[in-house]
């Protein structure tokens, strides 16, 4: 009977995904205030609460920006947040049900903001937009949430989530009549146009590199039109000048990676990814429901992160070859003396240790850098202002969620030590 009634709350789970029922009401996590770090932090870059903020994602990096307009009028990164877990591949979202994270230009307004979510706390980002239903494009509550559990969502853990509606909270409060929500497959650089360069989404995403180096050269808000099928950006004369030479230069650089041998690839998911520095952490968790990360579902999945095909000139798959043959081609000749040979022999017949990470940089903000465990994964970034990075409540075993009904499967991860989450300024 027990199992029973697992499995009917697994399922109950894996249906609601994104969709927000509202089963939390009562309760006042949505009136937490800003953490006093990212309050100081705010200060440092010539910031406050109640300033407009703009929103970035990137799904291949699993990464969450928020952007504020600083004293001088211009957007400015305040906090990088990774992303706990993504659905789908890369590539727009099409019809209800496809487990697809959409990609474009959104709007989040206050009404769009729920307080009382069934994942802790979320927003809508405002799919389908005018492009999509110009493009037949179904589907809907696509929410950026809590929790570590996506169906065509940005799950960001009920920690992160509580500061990400926060800032959102005070600058809609403030007067702000809704935030830009920019979802990319993945940061517009050269490097990753020249790898995905055959891909059926190319001329979709050059569309949405238009409009993300119009926002980096202005530093505003995108002023979004739609027409003829795709995005349309209005901007001056001057500034339009600047956006072209950046994207003739942008191309240039494509064309000399591809020149030097930069292959196509496609990258082929499991079912959406997390952040790296939640791989390691929950690659054998499964289940699990913690006060901090909120649920955490699918994990098996995203342990390895995608498959990576290489695709030849036309965009075919191209053969893998065998793990014998990849082997013999990567050797090369060492020239070995004869008097260190049998000690040669020892080491390569001697199990081999990996170091587990670079030496860390006081610039390298925490997330960037692998761990074994969620402890290290919430430990203390950078004093940098600029590296900030998501603030974290005190440590404690892993518990049940926070409070207010959810249709969770709360168990614990068949390891051989506990879960823990560190303590976090």
């Amino acid at each position: 009977m027990m199992k029973r009634i697992a499995l009917a709350a697994s399922l109950v789970l894996a249906l609601a995904a994104c969709q927000d029922d509202n089963l939390s009401r009562g309760s006042t996590r949505h009136l937490v205030p800003i953490p006093a770090a990212t309050m100081a932090l705010m200060s440092t870059k010539g910031m406050s609460k109640e300033d407009p903020i703009l929103v970035r994602a990137y799904k291949k990096e699993s990464e969450l920006e928020i952007w504020k307009r600083g004293s001088n009028g211009k957007y400015a990164l305040l906090k990088t947040y990774p992303v706990c877990r993504w659905s789908g591949q890369l590539g727009p979202k099409n019809r209800e049900g496809d487990r697809q994270v959409p990609e474009g230009f959104y709007t989040v307004t206050p009404a769009q903001m729920n307080p009382n979510s069934n994942f802790y706390l979320s927003f809508d980002t405002g799919y389908p937009n005018a492009l999509d239903r110009s493009l037949g494009r179904s589907g809907g509550d696509i929410m950026v949430h809590g929790s570590c559990s996506s169906r065509g969502c940005f799950a960001m853990t009920d920690q992160n989530v509580a500061e990400i509606y926060a800032i959102a909270r005070e600058a809609l409060g403030a007067g702000q009549r809704g935030f830009q929500f920019q979802s990319y497959p993945f940061r517009m650089t050269a490097e990753n146009l020249a790898k995905h360069r055959l891909d059926p989404n190319i001329a979709f995403w050059k569309n949405l590199k238009e409009g993300a180096d119009t926002f980096e050269v202005t530093k505003d808000e995108l002023r979004v039109a739609v027409g003829r099928g795709r995005y349309e950006f209005n901007i001056d004369p001057d500034a339009a000048s600047v956006v072209a030479q950046k994207r003739a230069q942008d191309e240039q650089e494509v064309a000399e990676l591809v020149a030097k041998g930069e292959k196509p690839v496609k990258l082929v998911y499991h079912d959406g990814d997390t952040h790296e520095s939640f791989r390691t952490a929950l690659a054998n968790i499964t289940g699990v429901s913690d006060d901090k990360l909120g649920y955490v579902s699918r994990t098996e999945g995203i342990s390895s992160g995608p498959r990576v095909i290489a695709l030849n000139d036309t965009g075919k798959e191209v053969p893998e070859a065998p793990p014998t043959a990849l082997a013999f081609a990567s050797m090369k000749e060492v020239p070995v003396p004869q008097a260190e040979t049998r000690a040669a022999v020892t080491q390569q017949t001697a199990p081999v240790a990996v170091a587990a990470a670079a030496p860390a940089s006081e610039e390298t903000p925490f997330y960037k850098k692998m761990f074994g465990g969620v402890a290290d994964l919430f430990s203390t970034s950078s004093s940098q202002p600029a590296a900030a990075t998501v603030q974290v409540a005190p440590a404690g075993p892993i518990a049940k969620t926070a409070p207010g009904p959810k249709p969770v499967l709360q168990k614990r991860a068949q390891a051989a030590t506990p879960v823990k989450v560190a303590n976090a300024n």
